[in-house]
């Protein structure tokens, strides 16, 4: 149907409106913006006058940009409207630029659902309904700030509905996949947002400290507590404390994020994903849309046996207010079992495939590890030698202390990221595996791998191994098979996905043509026996 075909026929369809406690909202939002910039600003200018006059000063810009706040909300509100046709979801707003946006009701991917504090207050919700597509100007995307709980209820099935209509009927619809389990918090301080907040919030401190002309106070106050303690000692207690601040962020932080976890499989075949303390979300991903699972393991959460779930899913673009909002996360860091068994429920299979034995990759990933762990010390370490040799010998001795140090963490972790190499084929999905800061194992669809990328460099040729990349329409777009055996890689990604490299293959004399190993037997409806070279296969690229 045409797009003027189309706005004939939502024609006979009524326009809404916002709701109107959305002014208020943002009223009160922008007020408090301003009480905070307020206190710095008075106190910055009672330098060269008094007190009274700055605060009266900025008293009266407070009441001036409120009132203009005010009018501007006002005018915002009667100027935007919606409706929802049967073919088209339109939205119109603007004062002296007016926009005119629509999207088409059967390309509507998402629909979902955030209120923070001050919304939740009053029964407001924003409903973000999005295309799954990327843009770089939000085109496929439509923003409703604010309309009511109910409201956005009746949009999200409404804009979803025409899923149930066209997938399967499912007997065990509407059923939880995961709730919050309170026992999952204790992996919050193993992340890597621990340290993160224990710096911001030592940062945070000395920049209000500046604010108030204190900060010089402060650095005293700090030495007059440590004034009997060794530089060494004093270093080692601020770390300690950062992280102990920050660890007790970390929980706060896991808190407000996933208080109220609810993860669902909703009539039509969409998964819903409910969460969050004081910003309320919810999340819906249509199951087709769905391409695999990304099994996340930071180094912390990982010693201590957990495991984060991601979708691999087309459209989860991220724009807008929700840039910093993880959209593709289905699961916390929980259990790995728990972790792998919520995968398989996603995915409908009876065994998790981020669980199934991977093959092995040959030593010379290990050796090519071992170098750059070795190189990434011996680069630092030369440097401050010489300049030992030139500024000051004490250099010498820190050059040697780095060395003893960092030497075996360097192999230690090298060893441990060759161990995390991996791939194969679990039913319907190709697996790999990689990474040691974060590990982390994706479960592709065989079907969903629209290219394969070989990659081979000058030291990669010399050591037998290469790069393979599956490209997909999903997640990150491609995910590497890194270092695999040369042979071993090609006759994987030809029997994983087959008839897309095969026919840039050529067999090696010697080779057995017709067999599959079983790092790449699968079910493919479409793969053709004997048509995979197994023990030796090259490219015929070069």
């Amino acid at each position: 149907m045409s797009v003027d075909r189309a706005e004939k026929v939502d024609q006979d369809t009524d326009w809404l409106r916002l709701d109107p406690r959305t002014v208020l909202v943002r009223v009160v939002l922008f007020s408090g913006v301003l009480a905070g910039a307020a206190l710095p600003t008075a106190f910055g200018l009672a330098g060269s006058r008094p007190l009274w006059q700055a605060f009266a000063w900025v008293a009266t810009g407070v009441a001036l940009a409120l009132a203009v706040d005010i009018v501007a909300e006002t005018l915002r509100f009667r100027r935007t409207r919606y409706r929802v046709g049967r073919e088209r979801v339109e939205l119109h707003t603007g004062l002296l630029v007016v926009q005119r946006r629509s999207l088409a009701r059967e390309r509507i991917r998402s629909a979902d659902l955030t209120a923070n504090p001050l919304q939740r207050v009053f029964g407001l919700v924003k409903v973000r309904i999005g295309t799954g597509e990327h843009t770089s100007g939000g085109e496929s995307t439509l923003e409703l700030d604010l309309v009511t709980r109910a409201e956005g209820e009746r949009l999200r099935h409404e804009l979803l509905a025409r899923a149930a209509v066209t997938a399967p009927e499912d007997p065990d619809h509407d059923n939880a996949l995961a709730v919050l389990d309170p026992r999952w918090i204790r992996y919050a301080p193993v992340s890597f947002v621990a340290p993160a907040l224990g710096g911001a919030a030592a940062g945070a401190v000395m920049q209000v400290s500046e604010w108030f002309g204190a900060q010089g106070e402060v650095i005293d106050w700090i030495g007059d507590r440590f004034q009997d303690v060794s530089v060494t000692w004093i270093i080692v207690d601020l770390i300690l404390l950062a992280t102990l601040a920050g660890a007790v962020g970390a929980l706060g932080l896991w808190v407000e994020m996933w208080w109220n976890y609810r993860l669902e499989r909703e009539p039509g075949g969409t998964v819903r994903v409910s969460r969050g303390l004081f910003t309320a979300r919810s999340v819906s991903l249509e199951e087709r849309r769905l391409r695999g699972i990304e099994l996340v393991e930071p180094l912390g959460v990982r010693l201590c046996g957990a495991a984060r779930v991601d979708a691999v899913a087309t459209g989860l673009a991220e724009s807008g207010d929700d840039r910093h909002t993880d959209l593709k996360t289905l699961l916390p860091a929980v259990e790995r079992a728990v972790a792998d068994r919520v995968a398989a429920q996603v995915l409908r299979e009876p065994e998790p495939p981020t669980g199934a034995p991977l093959a092995a990759h040959p030593r010379a990933a290990r050796t090519r590890r071992v170098g750059w762990a070795l190189w990434s010390v011996l680069v630092p370490v030369a440097v401050l030698a010489l300049l030992g040799l030139l500024v000051t010998p004490v250099l010498l001795y820190v050059a040697a202390g780095c060395a003893v140090v960092l030497t075996p963490v360097a192999v230690v972790f090298a060893l441990d990221a060759y161990r995390s190499l991996g791939h194969g084929v679990s039913g319907a999905y190709l697996v790999t595996r990689s990474g040691t800061v974060r590990r982390a194992t994706v479960a592709l669809q065989r079907s969903g791998v629209i290219g394969w990328t070989v990659k081979q460099s000058y030291f990669q040729r010399r050591a037998g191994v290469l790069t393979l990349t599956a490209t997909t329409a999903a997640g990150a777009g491609a995910y590497d098979i890194l270092d695999a055996g040369q042979s071993q890689g090609l006759t994987f990604a030809a029997g994983a996905v087959p008839d897309l490299l095969a026919p840039f293959l050529e067999l090696v004399p010697g080779s057995v043509p017709g067999s599959v190993p079983d790092s790449a037997r699968g079910s493919r409806p479409d793969s053709a026996p004997g048509s995979v070279p197994t023990t030796e296969a090259r490219s015929t690229e070069g």
